[in-house]
């Protein structure tokens, strides 16, 4: 097993001590038949330093077409937990190979009302890179390797306003900056980076309005 790179170890620490507040208002409640659900946050070093693993839905998904987020899904009965879950997603959706993958931990479940899933975010280290690649075009569009120096470069920082009132973190990814991560994984990126020290100063008040096509899909209200 190679050693963890120092830049990783305050992640590592900092996912063990963060709380469910500290990344979200929406935790599932009591009395909520939540479905179960995870996430795999992939930390690895790229071609161009550490990076994170990301996909984009497919443009013609009847929901969230070209939603930029983890790879992911529901926790399946055969699924040994959502650990098991979160790697089996990744490699159903980018070819990953999960024997590379050390996982780190687990952050502390949070709840998507809308789709009403109770979601573990996998915290990984790539020990082992593999080759990933769009698996399915029907569902993933693009699989991309998204450097954290380009995550904390305030340039690419500005808040997502939606019309319905959502305000939140926002990053321009990919490689002409034209892909844009909001929502549920902006707001885990945002919170975690945060919570370890590592964001760089950037300007809330500058402000960009979520795309018409996404604010009709959030709007169906289907995922």
């Amino acid at each position: 097993m190679s050693e963890l790179p120092a830049w990783l170890a305050p992640i590592r620490d900092g996912a063990r001590t963060i709380t469910a507040r500290d990344l979200s208002r929406f935790v599932p409640p009591d009395d909520a038949e939540a479905r179960p659900g995870a996430v795999l946050m992939l930390f690895g070093e790229g071609p161009a330093g550490p990076d994170l693993l990301l996909t984009e839905r497919s443009h013609q998904m009847r929901s969230h077409p070209g939603q930029v987020s983890f790879p992911g899904g529901g926790v399946e009965p055969q699924d040994d937990g959502p650990v098991a879950a979160a790697l089996r997603e990744a490699e159903e959706e980018t070819g990953l190979d999960p024997r590379g993958v050390e996982v780190l931990g687990t952050l502390p479940e949070l709840w998507l009302p809308p789709s009403n899933f109770a979601v573990t975010t996998v915290l990984g280290w790539w020990r082992e890179p593999s080759p990933v690649r769009v698996v399915d075009p029907g569902e993933v569009a693009t699989v991309l390797r998204v450097p954290l120096a380009e995550l904390l470069d305030p340039t690419h920082r500005f808040t997502v306003v939606h019309p319905m009132g959502y305000r939140g973190p926002g990053f321009a990814i990919g490689p002409d900056k034209d892909l844009l991560l909001w929502g549920f994984t902006a707001g885990l990126v945002s919170r975690l980076l945060d919570h370890v020290g590592l964001t760089e100063p950037w300007d809330e008040s500058v402000e960009r309005t979520l795309p018409d096509r996404m604010v009709r899909v959030r709007q169906d209200g289907a995922r």
